[in-house]
């Protein structure tokens, strides 16, 4: 194939390419348009929808025009018709119009793309607010006008993640416990993070903002129809990155306002729990039943279901200098995690009991056998500083 007949195909590849998703678009082919952005559940997402579209037909118009004109002139003017190429410098004309037409292109795009960004950045006078927190690998939602806070973790199975299982409809796009809000109310969302970038990522609200420690990221959404909607980080922070899904229920205000009350009343009971597990102790058969559903739950899958750890990645649990001598330091570190490495801060996330249990169970589990009983108290003596 000689050099006219590569660029010919090359232009034509990327035009049919063009065309193709245009006529995606038009047909409303739902497994068509996959390849395309979906409009949405949001008044915002229904304008990015629609402004991607605009740029997109605009590309595609000057794809046309552009490639007709280079087949129409390769054609016309080829060397075996005889065509004698021009012989000329320049043209002011044809400079002009190369900067003039681009100029207006551009001004007509910039005109709706600074209306569609004005309006994705406008959080003010929000109806509520709730904060948003990452962290490896999890988000963390506070509910910041109502005693409303709690963790969200990756519900999917394991066996599926390991292939023991078929995979799910919502495989690694469902969670424990789901964000939600109200329908028809303006939310602000305030994004952060407890250790690195991570990005809070809802498709159909057209809302991707990074959560960076040491910063607070804003947004907004506005949804009109309930429904679930599903998320995911969009940032690379870890080696459970893929595993950090995003979930949001959006409620008719009634039934939200029921949910809401309802948590915090759960959330009043486990205060209370906490303030009479202050005052009693645990045997270790129960602590210890308590701590391996725990720690099977949240620490298994960096120490290993053994205690064993990853040489070299995570340390062991078994035999450990910290679980067999120093239980004041196995406390903290639970508590507190430990900066510079993936030990996470579990103070927040675990309950007094459950952290209790799970560092009793770390240091009688595996032939630890030290007999310690850690209870719920020494967690709170710890926490508070005393």
């Amino acid at each position: 194939m000689n050099r006219l007949g590569i660029c010919v195909l090359k232009a034509w590849t990327a035009l049919t390419l063009l065309m193709t998703g245009a006529l995606a678009q038009a047909s409303g082919n739902e497994a068509v348009s996959a390849l395309n952005l979906r409009r949405g559940a949001t008044e915002i997402s229904g304008q990015v929808y629609d402004l991607h579209m605009l740029m997109f037909s605009i590309c595609v118009g000057i794809a046309v025009v552009v490639f007709g004109i280079m087949f129409v002139s390769m054609y016309l003017h080829r060397k075996s018709r005889g065509a004698k190429p021009a012989n000329f410098h320049e043209s002011v004309k044809v400079e002009i119009a190369w900067t003039i037409i681009p100029f207006l292109i551009l001004i007509f795009m910039a005109v709706p793309a600074a209306k569609t960004l004005l309006a994705m950045e406008d959080t003010t006078e929000p109806d509520m607010t709730v904060l948003v927190t990452g962290s490896q690998w999890k988000w963390h939602y506070k509910y910041m006008d109502r005693d409303v806070e709690f963790y969200s973790l990756l519900a999917t199975q394991r066996e599926q993640i390991d292939n023991r299982y078929s995979k799910g409809e919502n495989y690694l796009l469902e969670v424990d416990r789901p964000l939600v809000i109200p329908t028809g109310q303006k939310v602000r969302f305030l994004i952060t993070s407890d250790d690195v970038i991570h990005s809070w990522w809802v498709p159909d609200f057209a809302v991707k903002k990074d959560a960076n420690p040491g910063f607070i990221n804003e947004a907004w959404t506005r949804v009109d129809e309930p429904g679930i909607y599903r998320g995911q980080c969009a940032e690379l922070c870890g080696k459970d990155h893929g595993f950090m899904p995003v979930v949001v229920i959006a409620k008719e205000p009634a039934a939200y306002e029921a949910w809401v009350s309802e948590q915090e009343t759960i959330r009043k009971q486990a205060k209370q729990e906490e303030q009479r597990l202050l005052a009693m102790n645990m045997s270790m058969e129960e602590l210890m039943a308590e701590g391996e559903r725990v720690y099977n739950a949240t620490c298994a899958a960096c120490h290993m279901p053994n205690g064993e750890g990853l040489p070299g990645v995570f340390p062991a649990l078994k035999g450990s200098p910290m679980a067999l001598n120093d239980m004041q330091g196995h406390i903290n570190i639970v508590l507190n995690g430990k900066t510079g490495t993936a030990m996470q801060a579990f103070g927040k996330m675990l309950s007094l009991k459950e952290l209790a249990a799970v560092i009793t169970y770390e240091r009688n589990a595996w032939g630890n056998n030290t007999g310690d009983m850690v209870q719920a108290k020494d967690v709170n003596a710890v926490a508070s500083g005393e």
